[in-house]
């Protein structure tokens, strides 16, 4: 039996594998049934032994692969032949967070797997950040700004991200003087320690929105 998690609603999914559970496993079984693997630590081998490990004590066992998007080639080609003729003691739960719809590795596993869609997160970037702050929606751009940090991307590629975006705008060529002022300052500031980053850019995003000190910049 193959299951196919798919998207970004981490309390969902939790609640599903949990009746994936209690279909499949006695009570007091689940410690010694369950493996949960990160796609990022493994290999072809250490897939292999979880696979062929016996139940105890029970007719099945649960292997989950998290984040089974950023699996290894070698792995995805093992896991495709796996999904076909699975072993009948093995449950395989693919939890696959933030995937392409063309992907085909996941188009081709769909078809031998039970599918659980989940609600997925709403992708943001630098062109969201920009049309926030064009619409002078402070809120908004600072939820957009803490989410792009949360996720990892980087202060200079964010400020990149915006001067990019503003070069397809057409706005006026003062507006674009004070925006390169403020975004210059901005880049001083971090990278002279002035400021902590993320309180550089939200310092950044509402003077872009039009207020710093309660005032329309300019």
């Amino acid at each position: 039996m193959v299951y196919l998690f798919l998207g970004q609603d981490s309390p969902a999914k939790d609640i599903q594998l949990k009746k994936i559970r209690q279909e499949f496993l006695a009570r007091g079984t689940e410690q010694f049934n369950t493996d949960t693997l990160y796609s990022k630590e493994l290999n072809l081998k250490g897939l292999q032994e979880k696979l062929l490990c016996l139940p105890a004590n029970n007719a099945k066992r649960i292997v989950v692969i998290k984040s089974a998007e950023n699996l290894k080639e070698e792995l995805r080609q093992f896991i495709l032949g796996f999904v076909k003729k699975p072993y009948k003691e093995i449950v395989l739960v693919l939890d696959i967070g933030d995937y392409q719809k063309r992907d085909g590795f996941v188009n081709q596993v769909q078809r031998h797997a039970k599918v659980f869609r989940f609600k997925e997160a709403i992708r943001v970037d630098a062109f969201t950040l920009s049309r926030w702050i064009a619409l002078k929606k402070a809120d908004y751009a600072l939820k957009v700004l803490n989410q792009l940090l949360k996720e990892g991307e980087r202060p200079e590629r964010i400020l990149g991200g915006l001067r990019y975006a503003w070069e397809k705008e057409s706005a006026s060529p003062l507006e674009t003087k004070k925006r390169l002022k403020l975004l210059l300052n901005c880049d001083i500031e971090i990278k002279t320690g002035r400021l902590k980053p993320a309180f550089a850019l939200e310092k950044l995003v509402i003077s872009l929105c039009g207020f710093t000190g309660g005032k329309p910049f300019g």
